[in-house]
């Protein structure tokens, strides 16, 4: 048998590849190459942990969840960090990415290469050639493929990075806000160590007796607010919120006392005003008492010649409310004056002169704990006397029984009833304002228009309990319950 020696064919040299490619490795990637010189898998990389990817967007999340359980700085410094990851993993894709177009140049001048061989070589090693070819053109597609993949996971990256930034500066934000929160409370701060310095200089000028004990203890305030003040440095503005939670504590209290000294000084600047005048109110300023007008001297002129008004003021006498009906010398506060000062204006001839209480008008002693029992009751009753009826005099002093319900209100006398009605915008009810002493026991009631009624309690703690319950039951019904011209 003769051996045939198959034809060596010399083919030219392959091209030189550029200098300025890079390699990323030292050899070509292994796959597994099925029929047709398919590439069936790739073949699996070591496990190496989580991807960086993975990490960021791990504490990301947890960040997510956590933020309400960390400081605000903390919040900033952990986005900053994460942001810095983000940075690095985008550098990272642009050096694969940079890897994958130095693959498409490889491949391109390797198939270049194959082709320009193809071209100088017949038979069997042709055929090798062409199925080289075929798979530089399959590891093409699959870089594509790749590339795609890294370009989703660049645009990922570059929303990751938006994200961060933006939590980074919401964080940066965040502490500002807090910073100038703090900064505002340091103000608030020194105003308050400032109204006590004014408070402190009025003390000095009214109290010449307790001079020295008042001003060591106003001056130890002074250094309590100042030491408060020198902690809430904005450094350290995240860490002390219980120092600015005592701190508003301590302010709350120095306002309490800077209000009774406020109001003891505002009485004191009344009585020396009521001095001058020629008339006094005589009486106890509170609920269940009565006031009463006094002339100060005989040269004052007599009160029956006079006109008299009742006015009710706000604490800080910027609003006047005539009280309609009280126009006598004598007045008996009801619980719609409590909070309220009182003020008497005496005209004579265009001559005005004014008194006002010292203070605003008290609480009578335990008036709310009474008519808290009373309205643990489906209602109230009381019992009472009709003085007058629908203006006139009434004869009878008998005993009847006033009911304050949820819904309406009945005077009646055992089975009998004078009047019964619900609450409505027609009814009135207010104190009896009358020209004597028991003008703190009686109310004035108007059931309805054409029917009124002034009765009288046995007791003052009676009589304000009635008005009291009886206004809280109409005001439940969208009803103001007060008398003619009454402003709650």
């Amino acid at each position: 048998m003769t051996k045939v020696s198959p034809e060596i064919v010399t083919a030219p040299a392959l091209l030189s590849v550029s200098a300025d490619v890079s390699f990323a490795l030292d050899c070509f990637p292994k796959y597994k190459l099925g029929p047709d010189n398919r590439i069936l898998e790739e073949p699996k990389d070591e496990d190496k942990g989580p991807s960086l990817k993975e990490v960021v967007e791990k504490e990301t999340s947890q960040l997510t969840e956590q933020h309400k359980r960390l400081s605000v700085r903390d919040l900033a410094s952990k986005f900053d960090k994460n942001l810095a990851a983000a940075a690095k993993l985008s550098d990272e894709a642009k050096l694969r990415e940079v890897s994958s177009l130095e693959g498409h140049v490889l491949l391109k001048k390797l198939r270049d290469a194959l082709e320009s061989l193809r071209c100088r070589l017949t038979g069997k090693n042709k055929e090798d050639v062409e199925k080289a070819i075929s798979m530089v053109e399959v590891l093409a597609v699959k870089l594509t493929q790749k590339e795609g993949e890294l370009i989703q996971e660049k645009f990922e990256v570059k929303k990751l990075v938006n994200f961060l930034k933006q939590a980074s500066e919401d964080a940066k934000k965040l502490v500002g806000q807090e910073k100038s929160f703090a900064c505002a409370e340091i103000e608030s701060a020194r105003a308050v160590v400032q109204r006590f310095g004014e408070a402190l200089e009025e003390e000095e000028r009214n109290s010449k007796s307790s001079k020295k004990q008042d001003v060591a203890e106003l001056m130890e305030e002074v250094q309590e607010a100042r030491r408060i003040k020198l902690l809430h440095q904005p450094s350290k503005v995240m860490d002390m919120e219980l120092e600015l939670r005592a701190l508003r504590i301590q302010i709350r209290e120095k306002s309490i006392f800077s209000f009774k000294l406020q109001k003891e000084l505002t009485m004191s600047k009344r009585a020396e005003e009521n001095r001058s005048r020629l008339y006094f109110l005589d009486g106890s300023e509170t609920l269940g008492s009565y006031l009463k007008i006094q002339p100060r001297s005989a040269n004052a002129p007599a009160l029956s010649r006079c006109t008299v008004q009742w006015f009710r003021l706000s604490s800080d006498g910027s609003q006047q409310d005539a009280i309609s009906g009280a126009t006598t010398p004598w007045y008996a506060p009801e619980p719609l004056d409590v909070g309220r000062v009182l003020q008497a204006e005496i005209s004579l001839n265009g001559k005005k002169d004014s008194l006002t209480t010292l203070g605003s008008i008290e609480p009578a002693a335990g008036q709310d704990s009474y008519i808290e029992t009373l309205m643990r009751k489906s209602h109230a009753e009381f019992n009472v006397v009709i003085s007058q009826m629908n203006g006139q005099g009434y004869p009878s002093h008998s005993s009847h029984v006033l009911s304050v319900g949820k819904t309406r209100m009945k005077l009646c006398r055992g089975w009998i009833s004078k009047a019964r009605e619900i609450y409505s915008s027609s009814m009135q009810l207010c104190g009896v304002r009358s020209d004597n002493s028991d003008a703190a026991k009686g109310v004035f009631w108007q059931a309805r228009k054409g029917l009124s009624f002034v009765l009288t309690f046995n007791s003052e703690r009676e009589r304000n309990a009635a008005i009291v319950i009886a206004r809280k039951y109409a005001l439940d019904s969208n009803v103001m319950l007060a008398g003619l011209h009454d402003n709650f």
